[in-house]
């Protein structure tokens, strides 16, 4: 039997967070209707399907990288090892791997990237699903953590509001160093 991982991840592009990645792969006996690209879905529609996902998969592990490995290592190669993380996390291992993207981490299990996978794979629209609500709930974490920043509404993005908030209130340890404004506003101390 061929498995097939999908993976993708969640929160590449934020000022705030981890970056997560997840890995799916799906049971053929029990197909989950629905499954799209995360970001084309409500947010209440991906809980759903998230669970579904893991009630139903084969397999599925959500996995992260932190903001200090992001700034240390830089975002690509810091969302390229919690896609390695959230391979590892799986108890079945795949024989090909299916990511979302046009560049491929460093893997041992046959991988092809696949532009836009996210909306042309179940397994990659699984996992991009898993990711988004793993992330999402971290920020809504972070919102309680630091309520003066609306991280339950921005999700830690480069929205207007979360620029505002950065320059009224500063720059907490959840923001990415490396990241402008972020970096600006620390050389300008």
């Amino acid at each position: 039997m061929i498995l097939i991982a999908g993976v993708d991840e969640a929160g590449r592009g934020c000022l705030a967070g981890n970056v997560f990645a997840a890995a799916v792969i799906l049971n053929s006996d029990f197909p989950i209707i629905g499954l799209a690209d995360s970001k084309m879905l409500s947010a209440k529609k991906r809980e759903f399907l998230s669970e579904q996902i893991k009630k139903y998969a084969l397999s599925w592990s959500i996995a992260q990288a932190s903001v200090d490995e992001i700034d240390d290592i830089n975002i690509l190669q810091a969302t390229f090892l919690a896609m390695q993380r959230a391979i590892e996390g799986l108890h079945i291992q795949p024989s090909e791997i299916l990511i979302d993207g046009n560049q491929l981490p460093k893997l041992t299990i046959p991988a092809r990237a696949i532009i836009q996978g996210d909306k042309t794979v179940q397994e990659i629209s699984a996992a991009s699903i898993l990711a988004k609500v793993a992330r999402d709930e971290s920020m809504d974490e972070c919102a309680k953590i630091y309520p003066h920043y609306q991280f339950s509404k921005h999700k830690g993005y480069g929205t207007k509001l979360h620029c505002q908030e950065i320059e009224q209130f500063g720059i907490l340890e959840i923001h990415r160093k490396s990241f402008n404004p972020v970096r600006t506003l620390l050389l300008q101390k």
